[in-house]
């Protein structure tokens, strides 16, 4: 599949998205110099040709009661199905986020918990798919 070629003012428009999916049409076209009818074009080409796939918010996991954030690297068991693997990490709320990899590992998870008890309880469960590497964060960067 080739990829869809953008110009400059698309990937204008996309950074201004990138860096705030709340700006209205007519912000960004401040910005970029067009108007916001323009933009909201140029935004659906942007979605229907699967460049912009869609909108999602960043949030503070501890403000909500779940100050424990682990990395968690899976290393599944040979026997292990992934299909119902991907199933239970699709299911569990404490999963934030599961990566299929190369290399070090299978999975890469992360993890928003209560307590260490609570990621304790995740990390049991997981025993059933395979062994894993758990790494705590003590602080984000970006």
């Amino acid at each position: 599949m080739t990829e869809p070629l953008l110009d400059e003012l698309d990937r204008r428009i996309l950074d201004c998205l990138v860096e705030d999916a709340t700006r209205s049409h007519k912000e960004i076209g401040q910005l970029v110099h067009l108007t916001g009818q323009a933009v909201g074009a140029r935004i659906r080409k942007l979605e229907e040709s699967g460049i912009v796939e869609g909108y999602t918010i960043r949030y503070r996991p501890e403000r909500l009661g779940k100050p424990v954030h682990a990395l968690v690297t899976v290393f599944m068991h040979p026997a292990s199905s992934h299909a119902s693997f991907q199933r239970f990490v699709a299911e569990d709320d404490r999963v934030a986020e599961t990566v299929r990899v190369s290399g070090e590992g299978c999975y890469w998870l992360r993890v928003h918990a209560g307590t260490h008890d609570e990621l304790n309880a995740f990390l049991d469960e997981l025993l059933k798919y395979g062994n894993y590497r758990c790494s705590l964060s003590i602080g984000r960067i970006k």
